[in-house]
């Protein structure tokens, strides 16, 4: 077992990083002892998700699996801001990472100006 100087020591070769969550785009510390246990793990890519949004991201993956298991199907609605105009609204769907959501009227008339280009 080691004790708390070898531990200290084995951290020292990694610095606190700073990076931002692909899911609140809010920036996080990733500390150099959860750096250590990721190289220990034999881990290799580092965290993409804040604590908060990884606890999200699993509970919405147990409440689908659960979902899938008993053959309910549950309605979805998630509360997202807006990429276009950041009001808030609600989908219903968990949208993906990195891919924009908007809200019903920036969605219409963003397919409205695709279907007028079309026509031209």
């Amino acid at each position: 077992m080691l004790d708390r100087d070898e531990i200290q020591s084995g951290d020292a070769e990694y610095q606190d990083q700073s990076i931002k969550c692909v899911d609140c785009n809010e920036n996080f510390i990733w500390t150099s002892g959860e750096q250590a246990f990721f190289h220990d793990k034999g881990l290799k890519n580092e965290p993409k998700r804040c604590k908060p949004c990884k606890q999200a991201k699993n509970e919405r993956l147990a409440a689908i699996t659960a979902a899938q298991t008993s053959g309910i199907r549950q309605r979805v609605e998630v509360s997202v801001r807006c990429a276009q105009c950041g009001q808030q609204t609600t989908v219903p769907f968990y949208p993906s990472q990195g891919r924009p959501v908007y809200c019903r009227s920036c969605f219409l008339a963003g397919r409205s100006d695709e279907a007028a280009s079309a026509n031209v």
